[in-house]
């Protein structure tokens, strides 16, 4: 199983990050030993002074899949969730100074905090989902993803031109504006289309 996440797929975050919009999907991975699940708390590392969170709407993949076309991708998710991408801010911005990959930025132990699922077809719109984090009673981020620069459609058919998906995998979907730090005893929750899936403290 493998964690796939894009970057900078909203143009409000990439504007926030001084970032250029990307012309096709921005990916990377995670290992699977960054998944945190059933609402365990996450532990803040000792080798970053600044973790920012970053929710995103979650793909869970159903089938095997190579080369998808795109009238096809739709079929290779039933379920959606929400997450936390937990990125090392300022390890990022050494690494992207250096010109070096970043991925002890965002593939670290614990850094991709997972909700359950709800079936597809029991949200409103499946191309326009709302979801929010809030940090400490507080509205963070809102998102929908009808603003998404790649829909899931052609997040799905990109990435299966380079790596093979697998039942299981996961695909996280990019975040909206909003993302910022965390500290100990911070309480995170996150909803999709105003139901709760996320709900959890940092330690």
């Amino acid at each position: 199983m493998k964690i796939i996440c894009i970057g900078r797929n909203y143009a409000d975050h990439a504007k926030e990050m001084n970032n250029p919009l990307p012309k096709v999907p921005v990916f990377f991975m995670k290992p699977e030993s960054s998944i945190v699940i059933n609402n365990n708390p996450f532990f803040l590392p000792d080798f970053s002074g600044e973790i920012h969170y970053e929710a995103e709407i979650i793909l869970r993949i159903i089938r095997l899949g190579k080369n998808i076309e795109k009238q096809f991708a739709h079929r290779y998710y039933q379920e959606v969730g929400i997450g936390i991408d937990f990125t090392a801010r300022d390890l990022q911005r050494e690494c992207i100074k250096e010109g070096q990959p970043w991925e002890i930025a965002k593939a670290f132990d614990g850094s991709a905090v997972l909700s359950k699922f709800i079936k597809k077809e029991k949200l409103p719109d499946p191309d326009a989902i709302n979801f929010q984090l809030d940090l400490n009673g507080k509205t963070v981020q809102k998102g929908n993803t009808k603003d998404l620069i790649f829909s899931f459609d052609d997040i799905i058919t990109y990435v299966s031109k380079f790596t093979t998906l697998k039942m299981g995998d996961l695909i996280f979907t990019g975040t909206p504006a909003g993302v910022g730090p965390v500290k100990i005893n911070d309480h995170l929750v996150g909803s999709v289309e105003g139901q709760v899936l996320l709900d959890f403290w940092v330690k």
